[in-house]
């Protein structure tokens, strides 16, 4: 039997118990005495307990439910079957609405799954035909309706398209894409219908990997959770005692039972679990994929953050750095030839240059008589007009440059850039400069790292040194280590860990390694399926830096209710422990006050779900 159900069925058995001793009770019926009734009521609750608390013994753990096994079986030995009853409905009353609790709180994170792609329609010469997506192969080029969720991680075949990517990447607004622009699954055509090609098949594809990490999240167990249940080492004899100074005192055991069932069932069971699954659904809606609650609650008390750096903190590609412009000529204009030119090539940069020229929305035109010079550059006919573009060996040979470009000549010299000179009829028009820049919000994320809490920041890169210092300091960062290979990032990761909590972020396959052995390793925009994403404990499903100070901001959020509602909750089971002791509650009204007390926590608790307050600091 599924253990909820049982845990309905138990809370049943023991609300229908109490009321038919109370009927029998109040009405004088004979068919048997109400103590009767109300221990064959609590009896099966005694007895699932038991046995629970035993699974738990063999396996080397001790849990705070051990006190509402104590109670309960001292109220029946000692004639209180009416406290009994009450005990075993404030336990498996608990339970249940543990599990109401539990899951409202995984409801954003089944929604993930529940919405997963089921087919695709796969097109040939022919027809098009719906297949199961474990039928797409890669390669194959399939038809995306109006509306319809992508099946698979694919490349655009036709012009354009529109997205929905927030169930992906928490972008609340639509996105266009061109041609040749990569997809993923799970994302929603917000527009017309288009054609895309397969490049994974469904098992490896985004969203394939979103569900496994959500099926990681519903099951994974914080430390923090076992934590708490290791303080039952400490509560259960501490409860014993206090039972047994009252006993002793009052030589009364009906006093030590009105302990007993105040203390039970324990607030540190029901808080932490419902707090830490609450702020992982918070992520979730977020687009931040946390690997388990153990990762959000490491991500607390995290002090130190290490950043890759191309791709993390910079770009990562060939980004528009500058356009030094011939007297006469316009940028705009120069950008839409170059890219037009670069229509016919397959160098590496040509596909950034048409998606910066599209982005600012130029018309291309279809360039004739292309010639590629390999490593060099292109020479051809745009607009009936001879364009020119590449190195300056090959658009100038051994000509001077004019005075307007020799200022740019001096500034980037000896920087990490592609500088491409064109020309238009022979005649140098401009000069595109193309580096790798640093992401516009990278100096807010650091700013609002520190605010966070996080003392020491440090960029840690496998690029040269020179180009580490300047975009470190353009960020003003504690420390750079460069040159480094793999095995050098795990290395100063270890070395960051042992003097504080350690987060590392990147986002390439060179990066996996250090993001395993960080404290908590966040990939950056990772797709689905990399070396990265499997590596890291929590994924960044949007290509920004923002989401990294909201996992720290929802982390250290929902640690803080899961420890208020523990500590709050303990103290006012232990002010109706010390009543009960002084004699001023019985064992009845001590359970039923006891049962306000863990619905009040996890009331709390539940508050992990929302927003919170927007500000950033950690006290």
């Amino acid at each position: 039997m599924n253990e909820s159900v049982l845990r309905r069925a138990l809370m049943i058995i023991a609300v229908l118990g109490l009321a038919l001793g109370l009927g029998v009770w109040r009405n004088g019926i004979d068919i048997a005495s109400p103590d009767a009734i109300w221990t064959a009521a609590t009896l099966p609750v005694v007895a699932t307990l038991a046995i629970s608390i035993l699974r738990d013994f063999w396996i080397g753990r001790i849990g705070v439910d051990a006190i509402a096994l104590v109670s309960m079986s001292a109220a029946l030995l000692l004639g209180q079957a009416l406290a009994a009853v009450v005990v075993a409905i404030m336990y498996a009353g608990g339970t249940v609405l543990e599990d109401f609790a539990r899951g409202r709180a995984e409801r954003n994170l089944r929604a993930l799954t529940d919405r997963a792609p089921r087919v695709a329609h796969r097109t040939s010469a022919q027809s098009t035909e719906t297949v199961p997506i474990e039928q797409v192969a890669v390669g194959d080029e399939l038809l995306v309706r109006a509306g319809e969720l992508l099946p698979v991680d694919g490349i655009l075949i036709d012009a354009s398209a529109v997205l929905d990517e927030s169930t992906v990447t928490g972008e609340p607004l639509p996105k266009r894409r061109g041609a040749g622009d990569a997809l993923r699954s799970g994302t929603v055509n917000a527009g017309e219908a288009f054609v895309m090609r397969a490049s994974a098949i469904a098992d490896n594809s985004t969203y394939a990997a979103i569900v496994r990490m959500v099926a990681a999240a519903q099951t994974a167990k914080a430390p923090f959770i076992r934590i708490a249940d290791r303080f039952a080492l400490l509560l259960l004899p501490i409860t014993l005692l206090l039972a047994g100074i009252a006993w002793y005192l009052s030589e009364d055991p009906i006093r030590a039972l009105a302990v007993l069932v105040v203390a039970t069932p324990c607030p540190l069971i029901l808080a932490a679990p419902v707090a830490f699954i609450g702020g992982v659904s918070r992520a979730a809606r977020a687009g931040i994929l946390m690997k388990g609650s153990a990762a959000l609650e490491a991500l607390a008390q995290i002090r130190t953050a290490i950043f890759d750096k191309t791709g993390t903190l910079t770009l990562g590609g060939a980004e528009l750095l500058e356009i030094e412009v011939a007297p006469g000529r316009q940028a705009d204009e120069l950008l839409r030839l170059l890219a037009s030119l670069e229509l016919a090539s397959h160098h590496v940069l040509a596909d950034s240059i048409v998606r910066i020229a599209r982005h600012k929305t130029l018309m291309l035109s279809q360039p004739r008589d292309v010639r590629e010079h390999r490593g060099e550059g292109l020479k051809g006919q745009v607009d009936h007009m001879s364009v020119a573009a590449g190195s300056r060996q090959l658009v100038l040979g051994n000509e001077p440059l004019p005075r307007w470009a020799e200022s740019g000549e001096n500034r980037y010299l000896d920087a990490q850039v592609l500088r491409v000179f064109l020309t238009i009829d022979d005649r140098l028009a401009g000069i595109l400069t193309f580096g790798d820049a640093v992401r516009q919000d990278a100096v807010d994320t650091v700013r609002a790292l520190r605010s966070a809490g996080i003392t020491r920041i440090v960029m840690l890169t496998g690029d040269d040194g020179r180009a580490a210092e300047k975009v470190s300091a353009s960020l003003k960062l504690d420390a750079v280590f460069a040159d480094a290979t793999p095995a050098d990032k795990v290395g100063t990761v270890e070395a960051e860990k042992a003097t504080a909590p350690t987060m590392m972020v990147g986002d390439g396959i060179n990066d996996a390694p250090a993001l395993a052995a960080a404290t908590v390793g966040i990939a950056l925009g990772a797709r689905g399926g990399t070396a990265s994403s499997e590596a890291a404990d929590v994924v960044v499903l949007t290509d920004s830096l923002r989401p990294v100070v909201e996992a720290l901001r929802i982390a250290t959020r929902t640690r803080a209710i899961a420890l208020q509602s523990i500590i709050v909750g303990l103290a006012l089971s232990g002010a109706a422990m010390i009543a009960a002791a002084m004699g001023h509650l019985t064992p009845v009204a001590g359970a039923l006050l006891q049962e306000g007390i863990d619905v009040a926590v996890i009331l709390n608790a539940l508050r992990a779900l929302g927003e919170g307050r927007l500000d950033h600091s950690r006290k």
